[in-house]
């Protein structure tokens, strides 16, 4: 295999991890929301949706490890935790996401359906295929991803010299700040370190090159799927602020629907009722097809965990499937909201981990890791406590804290205490030498 081939399949296969199709309905209504800020949303959702999930791959490829990797400098005892609180975000969130995502897109605008029957029948099949480890879904799974790039490009491309280039005034006061918030909901960073170890295998296996080429291919490849996820973001948040402002805002946000809504809207007026429908298709495949990978990998880690038995798999597979027909019959924006408390305290200690791992190992010790990854969790706090449940005395907190109002209040504490902690480290090194 020539290294030309070899990039474009590792890019690929990097931009087909991050590339959900649940997320193709966060941009639109972000991009209509920020309206004349655009373009600063964009900068926000890039950070926190591709710049540190595609810095994760990387980690994953220093480390050259699983999930537990990350976080074991911190103790094994953190990292099993870690671990086990990631696989049950994983499916009591982004898996029954996908099933509420293909409702709204596929089901519902043409057979008027229950959620609920929806759902029930979507995680029947996928534990179905669960079970069953079947092949079809790798085979289309290779072939859905083209084809919805290739669509979404079209949305895009005929949205943007189609539309009049006028938006409405923007809601967000910090458009940055909302980008970087609404970058938590694609799951892409969580997604990184959960499945990024299978790329990396992968990779070792297929490449013989040196340990150097390898993390060379992986750097290239990254810029690559990065780039990719870049365009198919950021067009998506532009022709919501321009092409958004011409759909009937009345029909298409009035209802739960809003996120599904806005998209199908825009769709239809891209590519017309036919290509909207394949469109539609396509996205809800491919949701189904994270789905199946969601319950399979987290199956998988519970059978490996204990005794690497059959019947744990089984177990988990259906309680996922369970798990996924109870959330995943609530509307896309609803579990939007469930998430959020969820994200503002998994988010960040992701994100540190990712950064930890990524960075030379010089100036990140096990002292470290442990410093800002507490840190991390003791400034978290106060933004989930206060999304449960805003007080007077919390709001008197958080505005002593430096970006807490926006829900980043941990960034500076855990940047301080990186930059104290190696500067004492340095320091002492450099006395004991004299």
């Amino acid at each position: 295999m020539n290294k030309t081939k070899e990039l474009l399949i590792t890019s690929f296969a990097l931009f087909s991890l991050f590339f959900g199709a649940g997320n193709l309905l966060l941009p639109p209504l972000l991009g209509y929301q920020a309206g004349e800020n655009w373009f600063w949303v964009i900068i926000g959702f890039v950070i926190t949706a591709v710049i540190i999930p595609i810095i994760g791959i990387y980690a994953h490829a220093k480390l050259q490890g699983t999930l537990y990797d990350f976080g074991k400098k911190v103790s094994p005892a953190f990292s099993l935790i870690y671990c086990v609180l990631i696989y049950i975000v994983a499916v009591a969130i982004p898996s029954p996401r996908t099933a509420a995502a293909t409702h709204e897109i596929a089901i519902h605008p043409n057979f008027n359906t229950s959620p609920l029957l929806t759902s029930s029948i979507y995680f029947i099949l996928v534990l179905v295929f669960a079970l069953n480890r079947s092949k079809i879904l790798n085979l289309i799974g290779k072939y859905l991803t083209p084809f919805i790039v290739i669509m979404l490009l079209l949305v895009i491309g005929i949205g943007l010299f189609s539309s009049q280039m006028l938006t409405n005034p923007s809601q967000f006061e910090a458009p940055i700040v909302n980008g970087i918030l609404e970058g938590y909901q694609t799951f892409d960073a969580i997604g990184a370190v959960v499945v990024g170890a299978v790329i990396i295998i992968s990779i070792n296996l297929k490449v013989k090159d040196s340990f150097e080429a390898k993390k060379e291919l992986i750097k290239k490849s990254g810029f690559i799927a990065g780039f990719g996820l870049f365009v198919i973001y950021a067009g998506l948040i532009a022709v919501g602020a321009f092409y958004g402002s011409e759909i009937d805002v009345n029909s298409a946000l009035s209802s739960d629907m809003q996120r599904a809504n806005l998209l199908t809207g825009i769709s239809k007026k891209a590519l017309g009722t036919f290509g909207n429908t394949i469109l539609s298709v396509l996205i809800a495949l491919a949701c189904f097809t994270t789905a199946v990978g969601i319950v399979t990998g987290t199956a998988d880690y519970f059978k490996g965990l204990i005794k690497n038995s059959q019947t744990v798999y089984v177990i988990t597979a259906v309680l996922a499937s369970v798990i996924g027909v109870v959330v995943g019959q609530l509307d896309f924006n609803s579990i939007i909201v469930i998430a959020l408390p969820v994200l503002l305290f998994i988010y960040p200690i992701t994100i540190v981990l990712i950064l930890l791992n990524a960075i030379p190992d010089r100036f990140a010790s096990n002292t470290v890791f442990r410093v800002v990854v507490l840190l991390t969790f003791i400034f978290s706090i106060p933004d989930v406590l206060n999304f449960l449940s805003p007080s007077t005395d919390l709001t008197q907190v958080i505005s002593s804290i430096p970006f807490a109002s926006h829900s980043l209040g941990w960034v500076l504490p855990a940047f301080i205490g990186f930059i104290l902690l190696n500067f004492k480290t340095f320091t002492t090194k450099a006395i004991t030498n004299q």
